[in-house]
């Protein structure tokens, strides 16, 4: 069947497998390109098949010539339906990793989940004996704990309503948006959500299953954004996760023997989570602009491979006074937010494509799906039900 792109809302129901192939293609021939670098060699990604997550197993199994288990939670397609991107991804990476020689098998369910620990961890001990690396990268709208409870995210202010300019992509158009307060009730389910606690519960396993190596590191992804979007971000209810977050670092390399924690603060970017935070998409489409004519700007591959290289391995971990890894170092330059700044303040519908990068946002979004990636003919039919050969 031939695969266009059908969006709803904030997400694209389809995805194309021959442009996830492509864009997968593209990061790890990237990585390639940059040089080998002393780290991990064998590492557990839990959330793998997008972004930020794909990115780091890519930089791990490429840069470090690592063993790589991931963990996704993703749907198959069929021949009527296309599979999720994340799918086409994870599928796409092992097809990659397996011809150059390089192990890769991938655990798809429920991270937050006992069933998927016990799973990840059996697979560990069979095939690897014991990780040295653990990137937690999972983006989900709710978690289900151990006692059956379902807990939901919210993206609201913590304090007061919180009023500033939006963007609409479809219709590019500027807008004001009023953001409400979040109940305690729901800033607590945010934390237990997008916090620490679940990252934790798998380190602490690991450890538990002498499934992970003293000495082993592991990290997790955040971000604190300019003042701008601090009401809705940093100081709003997903700021209250990422504080947990960052906490829970500290207490995993206090609390368990052999293990350093860190978090890393990394560069605004279109994924399918920051598209649907108000005021977010219009901060990235100029700050897109900012950087890129400044020669900055960096997607998730190139922010992962930084990491990898520069960060956190190499002549050891490199952090702030607050113990967190900047990859927002360049996002937060003075020169970079006060050109950002300016044309916030004077963007409007008239002066839109001329102050903003819509296109590259959108291109950007799209491709997250497996669209508009180069070379690709998406008149041609494809094959919508590609497995993936570790899940069978």
């Amino acid at each position: 069947m031939t695969v266009k792109p059908k969006i709803r809302g904030f997400i694209c129901t389809t995805a194309h497998p021959v442009g996830c192939r492509e864009t997968v293609k593209s990061q790890i021939e990237y990585v390639k390109s940059k040089g080998k670098i002393n780290g991990p060699k064998k590492v557990l990604v839990i959330g793998a098949s997008m972004g930020y997550g794909l990115s780091s197993r890519i930089s791990a199994a490429y840069g470090c010539g690592a063993d790589t288990i991931g963990v996704i939670f993703d749907k198959q397609g069929s021949e009527s339906r296309t599979a999720s991107a994340g799918w086409y991804n994870t599928a796409a990476f092992e097809e990659f990793a397996h011809a150059d020689g390089l192990y890769a098998k991938t655990v798809n369910g429920d991270a937050f989940s006992q069933q998927i620990k016990d799973e990840v961890i059996a697979l560990i001990k069979k095939d690897l004996g014991k990780v040295d690396m653990v990137v937690y990268s999972l983006a989900a709208p709710r978690r289900t704990t151990s006692d059956g409870t379902v807990y939901s995210s919210v993206l609201k202010t913590t304090g007061e309503d919180f009023t500033n300019k939006t963007i609409d992509m479809k219709t590019e158009t500027v807008s004001d948006v009023t953001v409400t307060p979040a109940t305690e009730a729901e800033i607590f389910a945010t934390v237990k959500v997008m916090g620490g606690e679940d990252w934790k519960e798998w380190i602490g396993a690991l450890k538990a299953a002498d499934a992970i190596e003293d000495g082993a590191v592991t990290v997790a992804y955040s971000y604190i954004g300019p003042e701008l979007t601090h009401p809705i971000y940093k100081n709003g209810s997903i700021g209250r996760a990422k504080n947990h977050l960052a906490e829970t670092a500290k207490e995993i390399t206090k609390a368990i023997d052999g293990v350093t924690a860190y978090v890393s603060v990394n560069k605004a970017l279109v994924t399918q989570s920051s598209s649907a935070i108000p005021v977010v998409p219009l901060y990235i489409s100029i700050l897109y602009k900012v950087m890129k004519e400044a020669g900055l700007h960096e997607g998730c591959i190139e922010q992962m491979q930084r990491m990898f290289a520069e960060k956190l391995f190499g002549d050891g971990a490199k952090t702030d006074d607050e113990g967190l890894i900047r990859l927002d170092d360049w996002e937060m330059r003075e020169d970079v937010q006060k050109k950002v700044m300016e044309i916030w303040e004077n963007i409007s519908d008239s002066n839109l494509r001329e102050c903003a990068d819509l296109e590259g946002y959108k291109k950007d979004f799209a491709m997250l799906f497996g669209f508009e990636a180069e070379g690709v003919d998406y008149e041609a039919d494809c094959d919508t039900a590609i497995g993936i050969e570790s899940i069978g």
